[in-house]
């Protein structure tokens, strides 16, 4: 199947700063897209140029077959959604959803039976009389995915458009949004800083970093398999620990201590990568990893203690679910922490410093 949306070594510079560097990526037909990165990676201004709101100084942009360089936002089949919601506030909530139907003219019953049902679709039908004023920041995010999706685009592209609201409305819309994606069977494309947000939502993560793609993948495979030190530590929090291989799936860290992990066939100097809800607090079991050292600060997060333990290897962090009532462990006491080899992940321990 034709992808939906495919970028082929696309550049753009903001004069002597390649904001976007070289990115080749294919988004499939009917999926949830995100494109993942701190500030300045380039998310927004790949976004920009598949929208049509900035155009690329190298590469190709395709919507299909077609490419779209040079097409201008209202002849491309994409709708946008923007952090600022954009409605016109002198409109009510259903003549914001049908204002684009009007101007492509098409006709009245076909606008009403269109509107109607998406506004239903957003859960703001009981709305359509009220003006942009008279909503809550979430009704208004709603009202302006409904004037998106009424067009029925080939794309939807959402801009941050979850960042004005609060947590908790956050967190509800995430799974809302991703209801309705499942729903019309459209493509999102969704850029975010949010690793959470982009994780709850999308079938396919692009963490971009410095205005490439570092890693493309779900979910699942980006947080257990992270290939690089800087998406292992913008993916969640990761404890690494510096080493050199010595033996077919060995290496030895810092600190002395041989541990055990799939290498892949690499040599020479990587770096080990354990998340802390991995990490267990007490002796291992037959063939699992262990490194002792000494607690030096706990936290109570309600679900977990977290535990700041320094070794030979370095401060690694622990999350220990408070699952029993037993005594926690105080600072200054001496902890043995053990893991399984097949939670242990492997990067290159100079490729941060590449990517940087």
């Amino acid at each position: 199947m034709t992808p939906d949306v495919r970028l082929e070594r696309v550049v753009k510079h903001f004069d002597d700063i390649a904001a976007v560097d070289g990115v080749t990526l294919e988004i499939p037909s009917g999926s949830f897209f995100a494109l993942l990165g701190p500030s300045g990676c380039g998310k927004t201004t790949t976004l920009r140029m598949i929208g049509g709101f900035e155009e690329p100084d190298e590469g190709a942009i395709y919507l299909g077959e077609r490419d779209v360089v040079g097409l201008p936002p209202h002849k491309r089949d994409v709708n946008t959604v923007f952090q600022s919601y954009a409605l016109f506030p002198h409109l009510s909530v259903y003549e914001n959803a049908a204002f684009g139907l009007r101007r492509k003219g098409v006709a009245r019953g076909e606008i009403k039976r269109r509107v109607d049902e998406m506004l239903e679709l957003v859960d703001v039908g009981r709305l359509a009389k009220r003006k942009p004023r008279q909503l809550s920041g979430g009704q208004q995010q709603r009202v302006a995915l409904a004037r998106a999706l009424v067009n029925r685009p080939r794309v939807l592209l959402l801009d941050e458009p979850l960042g004005a609201l609060d947590l908790k409305l956050r967190k509800q819309l995430q799974l809302e949004l991703k209801r309705i994606q499942h729903e019309v069977g459209i493509t999102f494309v969704h850029v975010t800083h949010d690793q959470e947000e982009a994780m709850t939502m999308a079938d396919t993560i692009a963490v971009m970093h410095r205005g490439r793609v570092e890693q493309l993948g779900g979910p699942e495979e980006l947080y257990e398999r992270p290939r690089t030190e800087f998406v292992a530590g913008f993916l969640g929090v990761s404890n690494l620990l510096r080493g050199t291989v010595t033996g077919p799936d060995r290496v030895r860290i810092a600190a002395g201590d041989e541990l055990l992990v799939a290498l892949g066939g690499r040599t020479g100097n990587v770096a080990i990568g354990v998340r802390p809800e991995k990490l267990r607090l007490g002796p291992p079991v037959e063939g699992e990893n262990m490194l002792s050292g000494t607690i030096t600060e706990t936290a109570y997060i309600g679900v977990a203690t977290q535990y700041l333990v320094s070794t030979g290897a370095g401060d690694v962090l622990v999350y220990a679910q408070n699952r029993d009532r037993a005594r926690p462990l105080r600072p200054g006491s001496v902890a043995l922490l053990s893991w399984s080899p097949d939670d242990t992940f492997v990067v290159d321990s100079h490729q941060e410093e590449e990517a940087t």
